[in-house]
């Protein structure tokens, strides 16, 4: 096999469509737009969920919910994480800045530390946010909580 000699598969290209280049093409006339209505017009776009004149399903859908403009978003980190990550970087004391370079928070986001799974390490944990399980896990084992 060489350079030179690739070819496509057979029938993988197949003739281009000459639109509107006379009756001989085929594709004269109308040019496979059919007779008249807006398909037909040039300058046509067909609406973004438009269903051909059935009411489109976001108007046939009602509206619900309520999104609140004061919501708070976490990332969870479990106690388990923290046991996992003393144990693998040897540390004594956990920030936003160390789960962070583990990959475990985005640069923008606020931590809160969750009560699932086993501590047994003592660790001195700053976050945004604890849970009362997890604040009760970290204090059992003498660490130290602190909000940021």
């Amino acid at each position: 096999m060489k350079l030179n000699n690739l070819t496509p598969a057979a029938g993988a290209k197949g003739r281009e469509k000459r639109l509107g280049r006379g009756e001989g093409s085929g594709h004269g006339g109308t040019s496979t737009r059919g007779h008249k209505g807006a398909q037909a017009r040039s300058g046509y776009s067909r609406k973004i969920g438009f269903e051909g004149g059935q009411m489109p399903i976001q108007r046939r859908l009602p509206k619900f919910g309520f999104t609140n403009p004061n919501r708070v978003e976490y990332k969870g980190i479990n106690v388990s994480v923290l046991q996992a990550l003393a144990e693998a970087l040897s540390v004594e004391a956990i920030d936003v800045n160390v789960l962070r370079e583990a990959g475990f928070v985005g640069k923008n986001e606020l931590v809160k530390i969750l009560g699932n799974g086993e501590l047994t390490a003592k660790l001195e944990v700053s976050a945004n946010a604890f849970s009362k399980s997890a604040l009760a896990k970290i204090e059992a084992v003498g660490g130290k909580a602190t909000t940021i």
